[in-house]
């Protein structure tokens, strides 16, 4: 069940990241995964997108783990079921992690409430992240249902 749940979140990480990336790079979004959890722990922006992509495929892993529990709790998995909580850790982050929880501990994150004397690296995301583009949720949610699914179909119960 372990090994699974790592496979999943292994593989369901790197589609999710794959998504919003290429998704990035197209123009449909100018949300930067890497770039957003990278600053939280240097300014230099190059590095920051290298170590935040670790930071990212650090938490999928531990996502995936309490997937695994709740997959353990109602006796099955399924790729329904893990999308089904894919979906609902999408509308988690985009309103409450990345608007309240981060810029909490984020020393480079904006906020609707940054003041003009105040430097802020990174734009504040807005509900449903649209200050990084108006299609961005749709893009997050995609990717967050896809790694659900993935880890949902691995992660055998």
């Amino acid at each position: 069940m372990m090994g699974s749940g790592f496979a999943g979140g292994l593989l369901g990480t790197v589609v999710l990241t794959t998504m919003i990336r290429v998704a990035n790079e197209l123009g449909w979004t100018r949300m930067d995964l890497g770039l957003i959890l990278g600053t939280a722990v240097t300014p230099n922006r190059r590095k920051a997108r290298a170590i935040g992509y670790f930071i990212h495929l650090g938490l999928g892993l531990v996502f995936a783990f309490a997937y695994v529990g709740v997959f353990r709790v109602v006796g099955f998995s399924s790729w329904w079921l893990g999308a089904l909580l894919g979906s609902l850790h999408a509308v988690f982050v985009s309103t409450v992690v990345i608007n309240v929880l981060l810029p909490v501990v984020h020393p480079l994150m904006g906020t609707p409430e940054t003041a003009a004397n105040e430097v802020a690296l990174i734009e504040p995301p807005g509900f449903l992240m649209r200050n990084y583009g108006e299609h961005t949720f749709l893009i997050a949610l995609a990717a967050h249902v896809a790694y659900g699914a993935i880890v949902g179909v691995l992660a055998a119960v």
